[in-house]
This record gives structure tokens, C-alpha cells and sequence, in this order.
């Protein structure tokens, strides 16, 4: 039994009539994290995540600094709210069954010692002759009063190492949710993104191939930022070794590396060989089914980098094992497809306007709705958890913030699979 097709079964006779009803409609204010105030007169812009992110609407915030949008899509898909202030972009995520968003905006600046990069995460995998490596930085602001750290020309620079070709990068703020950054070209395969750092945690990532003859490299990475601690994650099947790396286990069916302090402005060199993995996306049968972990498209929601493909499919397939279970055992129930626990709860339960029966023609379109929803919602958990994981293991989230936060996205996952 696969999870998603099981899933999309069960809901398409619930889910079909949220699909094929009117327009959504979403209210929102936008606020001055900065100074505690609204913010009037600030363009917002509606954005379609599904097929790229495509901008659908445009209004200004009131004079209280509110808005609203109406949309097709609001209420079935994932949809992204951005807010232009001071010529920077800061966006709110806003999930299926969510109708009432707050977007915070920050005065900006351009001092670098705004932020601080905590932890530096290196994961390998070889592609064939190429090797495929995604790079993730953690980045903290704290600064005070709350500012927003971006610069137009670059405000965060990676580089690369030698032979690398750049395959994608993206960013994501306090809400966890990764946007799709451009890369700007600094020369010497050296690259930067300018994306609005605001007060909190946040994060940037990268992916490059290179060269991989006779499953051996070695892979020279220059660092910028000074005092990061260098996670590197690989599998089990390859070998690893550089100046004071030390082991440290595994981590969602990967060896993990370590290093503290790596200096900045300097080169580490990694020492790589092995092949990889084979594949093994069916495992933990029950009852004679089997399931299946399928990673999101980037146009939908950028999700963590293709590297992370297998020990993610590995780490969590337990969980869906314990899905497929609970499904197997339930009536045919209503799941939704948000990435909260508010959004079971609005989609399992359609709305007065929603509750007309929908045309049967109208149903292999909704099912594919569905589908790219319920697949937004399990990938932006695995997602999340692995992240937490690593947090842990870079020591940036005490053990406190760590259990609720586990705690927390469990609760979520438990809320896909109730009726």
C-alpha cells in the first residue's frame, strides 16, 4: 500500500467539493517588528507556489495596515504572501485552511554583524561520476532593537569549491518554509544571494556537482564565516576524513562528522571515497503493502537538497510504515493536506459554501490537487525534522526547545491520519 495514492483515495470524495468551491479569501495585517506599529500603504503580493511562484494578486495594506485577497487557490493549495518594505521582500507562508495571516516586516540593515553563522552542514552523495554535495548554513540574528540584515548587491557569500557547478540555492526566515534564491556572481566561483535576514533563526543552502572519478575526490571547501561548526553528513557506504573531523554517529541513516571552529577565510579539505547506497524506497511491508516517501518538486515548495533523497526515504519510513497502519485500520476518513494542525481541522470539516456535491468529471483534477497537497504536507515534515536533528547535533537548540519542538511536529503528523 502506497501512503499518497492511499491518501488521495480517502480524501477525494471529502476534498473535492473545498476544491471546486468559490474563491478563498485570506485577511491579513502587516506589522513593523522594528517598532511594534502597523505598516500602511505596503505593497503585498499573492503568490502561487504550484508550476513556480507565480504572482496572482497585488493590493496595498489600509491605513491599519490591513489586507485581504480572494483566490481560487486559497484554501487548496500552499499559497506565499510577500510584503515589500523598504524595497525588501519578506514573505508569510499561508497553508490550506489558514484565513487569517500577520506578516512582520523589519527596518533593514546593512551591518554584517547583524548575524552570526552558528553551524555549517556538508552532505555528500555520489551521482555516477559526478558528486553531488549540498551545503546548508545556519544564520542567527539577534540583534537590537529587531533589525532585518539585506543588501541588494549580496548580503550572504558562499563559495565554491574548484570544478563545482552550481545547481540551486535557496533561503528560508523563521517560518521554515525555503524560497528559491537567485544567485548572484561574484567571480572565482564565488557566490552570494541577497535575501532579508530577519531577527531570529534562519537558513540558506546550496547544491553543486563535481567531478567524482574513481569514486574518490577531494573536496576543498572554502569557509567565510568564522566560529562555524562543521557537520558532515554521508552514507554509511563511503568514507570520510579531514583535518580534526571526528566521528559522530549516525543521523537518519547517515554517518555524521564533526569539526568545531572551522577559522574563517580559510580552505578544509575534505577527503572523500565510496559509492553510493542502492536504492531501497520499499521497505517495512505490512500486510503484504508497501511505502513510498516521494520528495517534493521544487515548484511546489523547494524542498531540502536531492542528496537528502534516500536517508530521508530511510529515516522516516518507519513513520509512514505507522501511517500506512493507522489507515489500514480506520474507516475511510478526511486528511488534509496543509503543513498545520489547524489545517486538518478546517479541511476535514468543509465549510457551509463547500458542502454542494462536486460533478464527477470534476474529480481526477481535484484528486491531483490533492495529491500536491497531502505531498507538500509529509515532505515539509520530513523536511523539518531532519533539520531539527541536525540543530541538535550542531548543539544551535537546547534540549528543552528541542523536545517541544519534536513534540510538536509529531502532533502535526498525527493530525494527517484523523478522521
Amino acid at each position: 500500500m502506497r501512503v499518497r495514492p492511499f491518501i488521495v483515495a480517502l480524501t477525494a470524495l471529502s476534498l473535492v467539493p473545498l476544491l471546486t468551491a468559490q474563491a478563498g479569501t485570506v485577511h491579513g495585517v502587516v506589522k513593523n517588528g522594528t517598532n511594534g506599529q502597523v505598516a500602511s500603504g505596503i505593497d503585498v503580493i499573492l503568490i502561487q507556489l504550484q508550476g513556480g511562484m507565480q504572482p496572482v494578486a497585488n493590493v496595498k495594506t489600509d491605513s491599519q495596515g490591513k489586507f485581504s485577497f480572494e483566490n481560487p487557490s486559497l484554501g487548496a493549495q500552499p499559497m506565499l504572501v510577500r510584503a515589500v518594505f523598504h524595497g525588501v521582500n519578506f514573505h508569510q507562508p499561508v497553508p490550506p485552511g489558514k484565513s487569517d495571516i500577520e506578516v512582520e516586516v523589519f527596518e533593514p540593515t546593512q551591518d554584517a554583524k547583524t548575524i552570526a553563522v552558528p553551524s555549517h552542514i556538508v552532505i555528500v552523495q555520489p551521482n555516477g561520476t559526478n558528486l553531488v554535495v549540498g551545503e546548508e548554513y545556519s544564520v542567527q540574528n539577534n540583534s537590537k532593537p529587531p533589525r532585518a540584515y539585506f543588501r541588494a548587491d549580496g548580503n550572504f557569500e558562499f563559495a565554491l569549491p574548484e570544478q563545482a557547478k552550481i545547481q540551486q540555492a535557496a533561503a528560508w526566515g523563521p517560518s521554515g518554509m525555503p524560497v528559491v534564491q537567485a544567485t548572484i556572481d561574484k567571480s572565482k566561483n564565488r557566490y552570494a544571494i541577497a535575501f532579508a535576514f530577519r531577527p531570529g533563526e534562519s537558513g540558506m543552502r546550496y547544491s553543486y556537482e563535481l567531478p567524482y572519478a574513481g569514486n574518490a575526490a577531494t573536496l576543498k571547501l572554502p569557509t567565510i564565516y568564522p566560529g562555524a561548526r562543521l557537520l558532515v553528513l554521508a552514507p554509511p557506504t563511503m568514507q570520510v576524513s579531514g583535518d580534526e573531523l571526528q566521528a559522530g554517529g549516525q543521523e537518519q541513516g547517515m554517518n555524521v562528522y564533526g569539526r568545531d571552529g572551522v577559522p574563517a577565510n580559510s580552505v578544509f579539505a575534505l577527503n572523500i571515497s565510496g559509492t553510493a547506497p542502492p536504492p531501497n524506497r520499499d521497505s517495512q511491508q505490512e500486510g503484504g503493502g508497501s511505502v513510498t516517501a516521494e520528495p517534493v518538486t521544487v515548484q511546489q515548495i523547494p524542498g531540502r537538497l536531492d542528496v537528502l533523497k534516500w536517508p530521508l526515504i530511510g529515516g522516516f519510513i518507519g513513520v509512514f510504515a505507522l501511517l500506512a497502519i493507522l489507515l489500514a485500520r480506520k474507516p475511510v476518513v478526511a486528511v488534509a493536506g496543509g503543513g498545520m494542525a489547524e489545517t486538518t481541522k478546517s479541511l476535514a470539516t468543509p465549510s457551509k459554501k463547500a458542502t454542494h456535491q462536486a460533478p464527477a468529471q470534476a474529480a481526477p483534477s481535484a484528486l491531483g490537487d490533492v495529491d500536491a497537497a497531502v505531498g507538500v504536507s509529509l515532505d515539509s515534515l520530513k523536511d523539518q525534522m531532519f533539520r531539527l536533528e541536525l540543530r541538535r547535533q550542531a548543539g544551535t537548540i537546547s534540549e528543552e526547545a528541542y523536545a517541544e519542538e519534536r513534540n510538536r511536529t509529531e502532533q502535526i503528523l498525527r493530525e494527517l491520519v484523523r478522521g
